[in-house]
């Protein structure tokens, strides 16, 4: 069984990628707990699976925005020496990448 049972209990749907499109291991296990799965199934797949295309274009943007914030050098390499100046940056980006 999954030590991450309570966790899975109190999300509502979970966003990946084709990655995650094994049965025993993820989808078994969401589909049990009543999570919305939210993964496109791998080409080679021979029973296609439907999943949520609006809600996968969601996860595309926040992809998106982590590469964005990546690009500011402390946050990458993580200069910072506190948890509360790391978020304090991590905040910082995030406006100037909102305000662009």
């Amino acid at each position: 069984m999954c030590s991450c049972r309570g966790v899975l209990e109190k999300i509502d749907a979970l966003l990946a990628d084709n990655a995650f499109d094994a049965n025993e291991r993820v989808l078994d296990l969401l589909k049990q707990a009543g999570v919305e799965r939210v993964i496109p199934p791998k080409s080679s797949r021979i029973e296609q699976r439907e999943y949520d295309k609006d809600l996968y274009k969601t996860r595309h943007l926040i992809e998106n925005f982590f590469a964005k914030l990546k690009h500011y050098r402390a946050i990458a390499t993580r200069y910072d020496n506190t948890a509360r100046n790391f978020l304090g940056a991590i905040y910082l980006a995030s406006a100037l990448i909102w305000m662009k």
